[in-house]
C-alpha cells in the first residue's frame, strides 16, 4: 500500500515549513490548541511566531528591542510597532497617546505605559484593524542595521512592475478598473477601511446604523462594534424575512449591510437576488467579504457595492503574506467617492506586494484545482462511516442561493467544515494535515475553527448555549482543501476508519 504523503509536524514549526513568513504554524494536538488559548508556558515555548495579527512576530520583537535602546526608551514603556505614521495617528488619537519623543523611522511607533489596560487594548485594537507592521519590512531593516546575518530566500515579482501586475490581476479576476482597486496590509485593514469610509457617509446623510447579516468573523464583528454604536446582527442568513420585517421600519436608518459570501465556517449563502433588491430599495450599500467565494467561484458584480478580500489566503495560496483588498463596483454610485473609503488605507510594504504579485499570477489555476478537489472530497465524505455533519457551498439548504452566484458548475469554494461521528480530540490528534490557523493554501490545512476563534465561548456555560443557539458546533473540524492529489488527501482521511 502506498504510504501517505502528509507527514506529522511538530507544535510550532512554521506553515509553510521554514518560512519565517508563515502566517501559520502548525498545531498538531488538540492540546496545543488549547494551551495556545490558554497561553500556557510550555505552548509559548514552542510557538515562536504564528498568525501576525495575533501573535507578534520574531522580527518585530528584534525591531522593536533595536528602536528601544536607539532612542532610550524607558523600560516603563512598550514600544508598539505599526505599518505606518497613519496608523499611529489612527491608534494615538483613539487612545489618546502622544509620544514625547520624535522617532524618525520608516514605519510607525508609538509608546504605551507598560502595566496599564491601556497596551492591552492598544494591541487589540491593532490586531482588529490590521494595522500591522510587515515582517519583511522589519528583515529588510534588521539587515541593514546588522541584527540579521541573512535574509529569507524567496521568489519576488521585479521591484518597478510587481504593484501593476498585482492590481491587474484582481482588476481581470473581478471585472473591474484597477482605479477602483485598492490594497491594504491585511484583510482586516480592508474592512476596516471600508466601514470608516462608510462612517464618514453615514455621518453625511443622517443614517446610523450598520446591520451585520450571518455570523461573520471574529474581528469583522469587533470592527462593527468599535465603529457602529447602532448595529443590529441577524445570524439567520436564511430569513430573509425578519430582515424584511426590520427594514419596513428601520429601512431608513441603515447605512450599510455587512455579509461573506459564503459565511465562514458554516458556508452558508444568503439570497442575494433578494438581499441586493431590498439594498436598493432602501438605498443601503452591500458590502460582501468574497474571501470565501473568491471571483473566480461566484460571479458577485450584480450584487456588491463594496467588496473586500484577504489577499492572504486564496490569492497567496501560499500563507507567507498579509494583505488585503477593498474593490470598489463600477456599477455601484459608491464608486464616485473611492477616496473616502481609500484615504484610510496603508500602501503594503513593497516586498510583499513583490511576492503576492509573483504568487497572484497562478490564482485562477490553483482554484480550479481546489475546487475539484473539494467536490471530490464532498463526495468522499457523504459516504464516510465516521461523518456526522457536512457544511459546504452546496449543503442541500442554501444549494439553490449558491447556484445563482456559480461562475461554472465546478466552481465549489475550496473550504469543508465537518462534525465526526467520533471523539473529536482523537480524530483532530490522528490527522496529519498541516493543522493550524488561516486557509486558502495549496497544502490542505485543518483548523478546529470553534476552539481557535471562539475558545471563550468554548470554555463557558452561557457561551455553549449561543454557540448552540447560532448553530455553530463546538467540535467543528474547518478543511481547507488543497491542491494535492485528491487520492491522497482521501487516504489520509481514510485513516480514521
Amino acid at each position: 500500500m502506498k504510504e501517505s504523503i502528509f507527514n506529522f509536524i511538530p507544535c510550532g514549526q512554521t506553515l509553510p515549513l521554514n518560512n519565517i513568513h508563515a502566517v501559520s504554524v502548525s498545531m498538531p494536538f488538540l492540546q496545543d490548541v488549547i494551551d495556545y488559548e490558554e497561553q500556557t508556558p510550555q505552548i509559548l515555548e514552542k510557538i515562536k511566531s504564528a498568525y501576525p495579527r495575533f501573535v507578534m512576530h520574531p522580527y518585530l520583537k528584534l525591531l522593536s528591542i533595536h528602536i528601544k535602546e536607539k532612542y532610550k526608551i524607558s523600560d516603563a514603556y512598550e514600544v508598539v510597532l505599526l505599518s505606518s505614521q497613519k496608523a499611529v495617528e489612527v491608534v494615538s488619537n483613539k487612545y489618546f497617546i502622544h509620544n514625547k519623543i520624535e522617532i524618525n523611522e520608516p514605519f510607525g511607533v508609538i509608546l504605551v505605559q507598560n502595566g496599564t489596560t491601556q497596551l492591552n487594548k492598544v494591541l487589540k485594537f491593532i490586531q482588529h484593524v490590521g494595522y500591522n507592521l510587515s515582517s519583511r519590512l522589519a528583515e529588510d531593516y534588521l539587515f541593514e542595521v546588522g541584527i540579521l546575518k541573512e535574509k529569507h530566500k524567496e521568489e519576488l515579482e521585479d521591484k518597478t512592475l510587481a504593484k501593476e501586475i498585482l492590481i491587474s490581476n484582481l482588476a481581470i479576476a473581478y471585472n473591474q478598473p484597477t482605479k477602483n482597486i485598492c490594497l491594504t496590509p491585511s484583510g482586516m485593514n480592508a474592512v476596516y477601511c471600508a466601514l470608516r469610509g462608510l462612517k464618514t457617509i453615514q455621518n453625511q446623510n443622517g443614517k446610523n446604523k450598520l446591520i451585520q447579516l450571518g455570523w461573520l468573523y471574529l474581528d469583522t464583528m469587533n470592527i462593527v462594534e468599535h465603529y457602529f454604536e447602532e448595529n443590529k446582527i441577524f445570524y439567520d442568513i436564511t430569513d430573509l424575512d425578519l430582515l424584511e420585517d426590520y427594514l419596513k421600519i428601520n429601512g431608513h436608518t441603515i447605512s450599510a449591510i455587512v455579509t461573506e459570501i459564503p459565511t465562514n465556517p458554516l458556508l452558508q449563502t444568503v439570497d442575494l437576488p433578494r438581499l441586493k433588491n431590498l439594498c436598493l430599495k432602501y438605498n443601503i450599500v452591500l458590502v460582501i467579504d468574497a474571501t470565501f467565494a473568491t471571483p473566480f467561484n461566484l460571479d458577485l458584480k450584480p450584487y456588491a457595492d463594496i467588496y473586500v478580500e484577504s489577499l492572504t489566503k486564496f490569492a497567496c495560496g501560499n500563507a507567507d503574506i498579509l494583505m488585503g483588498t477593498i474593490i470598489l463596483n463600477e456599477n455601484s454610485k459608491i464608486s464616485m467617492i473611492s477616496q473616502e473609503f481609500f484615504k484610510h488605507a496603508d500602501e503594503p510594504y513593497i516586498k510583499d506586494i513583490q511576492r503576492l504579485a509573483f504568487q497572484i499570477k497562478n490564482y485562477k489555476n490553483r482554484i480550479k484545482t481546489i475546487s475539484k478537489n473539494t467536490k471530490a472530497l464532498v463526495e468522499y465524505f457523504q459516504k464516510a462511516s465516521f461523518i456526522d455533519e457536512i457544511f459546504y457551498c452546496l449543503s442541500s439548504k442554501y444549494a439553490s442561493n449558491y447556484k445563482k452566484l456559480m461562475i461554472d458548475e465546478n466552481s465549489l469554494t475550496g473550504i469543508i467544515s465537518v462534525t465526526f461521528k467520533k471523539d473529536f480530540k482523537e480524530v483532530y490528534d490522528k490527522l496529519n494535515f498541516a493543522k493550524g490557523p488561516s486557509l486558502g493554501t495549496e497544502f490542505t490545512l485543518l483548523m478546529p475553527y470553534t476552539y481557535l476563534a471562539h475558545y471563550d465561548l468554548v470554555t463557558s456555560k452561557d457561551g455553549n448555549d449561543f454557540l448552540k443557539k447560532i448553530g455553530l458546533p463546538i467540535n467543528l473540524l474547518r478543511i481547507s482543501v488543497g491542491v494535492e492529489n485528491i487520492e491522497d488527501i482521501i487516504k489520509e482521511f481514510e485513516r480514521l476508519n
